[in-house]
């Protein structure tokens, strides 16, 4: 019994029973290609599978098909025989009857691989009436304890993946179209300001080493607490954010990206904060508690407006899985054209729980594996902050090593790029010795020479040199720039 309400004198409507999408007469075709000439099925075979056929008994052909020609042997209506003499029969026909009316009624091979689409094409169509009707049913009888907000990333998730299949691992391509994708990247670069071929952190010495962000790279930032993760992160997130141009005729970035900032740690609003106080030169502490003078109000305001139309989304969700993670950036993706991902920080980052009870090496390694292939599945590069052992502060020597890396073996072997961000100031300012001591004048020479200094470490680049460089950091903004060195100032007139 519905639980539609019938109005007085209206008669109940007759359901309408619709028939799946398919077409038998293009998998007949395919079939009878695939035996007329075996090697249709090498046209067919990287996208289309046994589900796909409507008629259960043309997937089983199919499969048996292809598993004599892969094996090496002949597939015919006589070597199929054996496998279907125990059918029931198609109509008026035996199935070994009806593999020699299939052979015979085959014209040619040509059209082979459209039948296949057109086959692969209504499979699909079938599938998202199936994801629709569990959507449907799900929505009507969901249980208490299943929030919507998790049945609509699940139909997110099964209609991406459903229509990622076939896109991504579409299996072996030509070297000629791999060819082509370099010579684009090195005309990019060569046409770009800078000569980059990645999108450009706004740091000149860093993007010179590392050519800029790369597409498909996941690039780790790592340091102990208080050296600027975070900031460098906002810093380089804005740059992108704010050189984003878009050709009008083809619709893709000329320069910058759309970003992603995956806020695990901080709240969206103590973000937006740091990036105001890293524009407009005021301390964000006096700017969470008010302490400030009408000028800088209106500068606020003025840096507000610039930041109000930048292309910088942040999801400040806590405690979100690598998968969870994945999907929103898929959607971003979709809906906004996401051209650069940031997660802060990966340790905040959860794996599946099979991997999790695994111990937390294996669930790291999830996680970096996840994020790895996010980068080459979207194109686009994925910065993520790490946090490094303990072991740093026990050693004299406080610049970090890749084996300072939490988990870093899973970490490491993952990453394309590996950054380590250390300020000496830290460590100097906390061993100050007693004043108007012969110490105490040597740690002043020290603590002028790395005043307002940060190293950026390039502890691994697999496509390109490692090395050393070094920023200006202004803490009271969280702010870095490009080191005034004295080979850049202008020359002095005595």
């Amino acid at each position: 019994m519905s639980n539609a309400a019938i109005l007085p004198g209206s008669a109940p409507e007759t359901p309408v029973f619709r028939d799946a999408p398919h077409n038998l007469e293009a998998e007949q075709a395919l079939l009878g290609a695939i035996l007329v000439n075996n090697e249709a099925v090498d046209r067919v075979s990287s996208f289309l599978k046994r589900d796909h056929f409507f008629d259960q008994l043309h997937g089983r052909i199919f499969e048996a098909t292809a598993k004599l020609i892969i094996g090496g042997k002949r597939a015919t209506p006589i070597t199929l025989k054996t496998f279907f003499q125990n059918e029931e029969p198609v109509g008026e026909l035996s199935v070994p009857q009806y593999l020699g009316r299939l052979s015979a009624n085959a014209t040619t091979i040509i059209n082979a691989e459209d039948y296949g689409r057109t086959v692969y094409d209504l499979a699909v169509r079938r599938q998202l009436i199936d994801i629709g009707e569990i959507m449907v049913n799900t929505a009507y009888d969901s249980p208490i304890d299943a929030p919507p907000e998790t049945q609509i990333e699940e139909a997110e998730q099964q209609l991406y993946d459903l229509a990622e299949t076939g896109k991504y691992g579409s299996g072996f391509e030509p070297f000629s179209s791999a060819l082509t994708d370099a010579i684009d990247m090195a005309a990019n670069a060569y046409q770009r300001d800078g000569g980059l071929s990645g999108l450009a952190t706004g740091f000149t010495d860093l993007d010179q080493k590392m050519g800029g962000l790369q597409a498909s790279d996941l690039v780790i930032i790592a340091g102990r607490p208080a050296m600027g993760k975070t900031s460098l992160a906002t810093n380089i997130a804005y740059h992108v954010a704010k050189a984003y141009k878009i050709d009008p005729n083809t619709q893709k970035a000329t320069d910058g990206a759309v970003v992603g900032f995956f806020s695990l740690e901080m709240s969206s609003e103590q973000l937006a904060t740091r990036i105001i106080a890293e524009q407009s030169y005021i301390p964000s502490e006096r700017i969470r508690r008010g302490r400030i003078d009408p000028d800088e109000f209106d500068r606020i305001v003025e840096v507000s407006q610039e930041l109000q139309n930048l292309p910088l989304f942040i999801d400040q969700t806590g405690g979100i899985t690598v998968a969870q993670l994945a999907a929103r950036a898929r959607r971003l993706k979709r809906q906004r054209g996401l051209g650069f991902i940031i997660v802060d920080y990966l340790q905040l980052l959860s794996g599946s729980s099979r991997r999790a009870q695994q111990g937390r090496v294996q669930e790291v390694t999830e996680i970096t594996t996840g994020l790895k292939a996010l980068a080459k599945e979207l194109q686009v590069p994925v910065l993520a902050l790490s946090q490094l052992s303990r072991q740093v502060e026990q050693r004299d020597d406080k610049r970090p090593q890749l084996s300072d890396l939490r988990e870093s073996g899973s970490i490491e072997q993952n990453t394309n790029v590996v950054m380590f961000v250390f300020r000496e100031e830290y460590y100097l300012e906390r061993n100050q010795p007693r004043e108007n001591t012969d110490e105490h004048r040597q740690w002043q020479t020290d603590m002028e020479a790395v005043s307002g200094k940060a190293d950026v470490i390039i502890g691994k680049q697999r496509h390109g040199p490692t090395g050393t460089v070094t920023l200006q950091f202004t803490p009271e903004f969280t702010r870095f720039s490009n080191l005034a060195a004295a080979a850049r100032l202008p020359e002095r007139m005595e």
